[in-house]
């Protein structure tokens, strides 16, 4: 077992004097003690309801991924990260779980554009609900006029294309593996 994680811990003098005693007694570092307490103090635990130590471990374990890529793939893989402004690790993550859930993947950036564009739109709904109520109810709207109204249309059909144009990219960036570029 190799250690790599360290615990820390302040004490009063006392036990400080104690623990260098009683590891001295034992002719080992201190450091040793304190890990040979701990892990009795945790084997006890398990008798008492809570999980092993060796299936912390395993879970520890099983939560990192080592995958090794031969070295065209591994230039493949960092273009295609890059390209979708990931590091290679989240690229594959992303990846992994579309695969494992069933989903399409969309990065950070795009779905908060997604989601700006979305609160555009329902900002221009409710400008057109006023309208609508006002005219509905006799009285003459006030607000835009016909040039206000045609410039929302357009910025809702421009929003829509974008959108469209949005998710398009995406698509075809993880089926091409870089996404489109529009100039």
């Amino acid at each position: 077992m190799t250690a790599e994680a360290f615990v820390q811990c302040r004490v009063t003098p006392e036990v400080k004097t104690l623990l260098r005693m009683l590891a001295d007694r034992e002719q080992i570092t201190e450091s040793a003690l304190v890990r040979q307490l701990l892990e009795i103090t945790l084997r006890r635990s398990v008798l008492e309801g809570l999980p092993k130590l060796e299936a912390l471990e395993k879970v520890s374990r099983d939560a990192r991924l080592s995958i090794s890529l031969a070295p065209e793939d591994r230039m493949l893989l960092c273009e295609r990260a890059t390209a979708r402004g990931m590091r290679s690790a989240t690229y594959i993550s992303v990846l992994v779980r579309a695969h494992l859930r069933n989903l399409t993947p969309l990065p950070k950036e795009e779905l908060a554009a997604l989601k700006r564009s979305v609160a555009d739109l329902g900002a221009i709904g409710r400008n057109l609900n006023q309208i609508a109520r006002a005219a509905n109810q006799g009285g003459k709207p006030t607000g835009p006029g016909r040039q206000d109204l045609q410039a929302m249309l357009r910025v809702a059909e421009g929003l829509r294309d974008h959108v469209k144009a949005l998710l398009k990219a995406n698509r075809t960036s993880w089926e091409q593996g870089y996404a489109e570029t529009t100039h």
